[in-house]
């Protein structure tokens, strides 16, 4: 018995039906976004391969479409005043020219808290220790509200936008976060 989620223009659902009419599943069913089964040990192989044979150019096209595109790798430590403002110095950013997205690859998500009605404070740390806040703003919105509270405590790739934040008095670089993944 387990489950799945799927992404965007990907129909688990559909294949979880046609394996079970394919006799590879005892049991299965569920929509476009998510399914769920039941199936006997000695068929895993067989259903692995039925999955990837129906749904590879699919889970393909839908990566290309979703594709996130990176400007550049920083660090906890790296993202410092000095590089908000050499990138606020490259624009201004608009549709013709997007504000650069930078990941903070292999960080670890030390805590990750809700904010207002619909917002997380995510903390990062490198693995030289340097810290770094970022928000996820709209997080059920986006997505952000189901991915980023599984990886607290483990690593993983946060992409993100930069910028100055001035509250209280005190300006400081905080992170705006666009997109996040499990670092395997």
């Amino acid at each position: 018995t387990g489950s799945g989620r799927s992404i965007a223009g990907v129909d688990l659902g559909a294949a979880v039906r046609q394996a079970v009419e394919a006799g590879l599943l005892a049991k299965g069913g569920g929509h476009a976004m998510a399914a769920g089964i039941t199936i006997a040990r000695e068929k895993l192989g067989d259903f692995r391969a039925f999955l990837e044979a129906k749904l590879a150019a699919k889970v393909a096209a839908a990566r290309e479409k979703d594709a996130l595109f990176v400007d550049s790798a920083v660090t906890a430590a790296g993202a410092t005043r000095d590089l908000v403002n050499a990138v606020a110095a490259a624009g201004p950013f608009g549709a013709s020219a997007p504000e650069p997205v930078f990941v903070l690859p292999r960080h670890r998500i030390t805590n990750v808290m809700p904010v207002g009605e619909d917002h997380l404070r995510v903390a990062a740390q490198a693995a030289d220790g340097a810290r770094l806040e970022a928000m996820a703003f709209r997080a059920s919105a986006s997505g952000l509200a189901e991915v980023l509270p599984p990886l607290q405590g483990g690593p993983a790739h946060l992409a993100v936008t930069l910028s100055l934040d001035h509250y209280g008095g005190r300006e400081r670089v905080q992170a705006r976060i666009v997109d996040a993944a499990r670092a395997d």
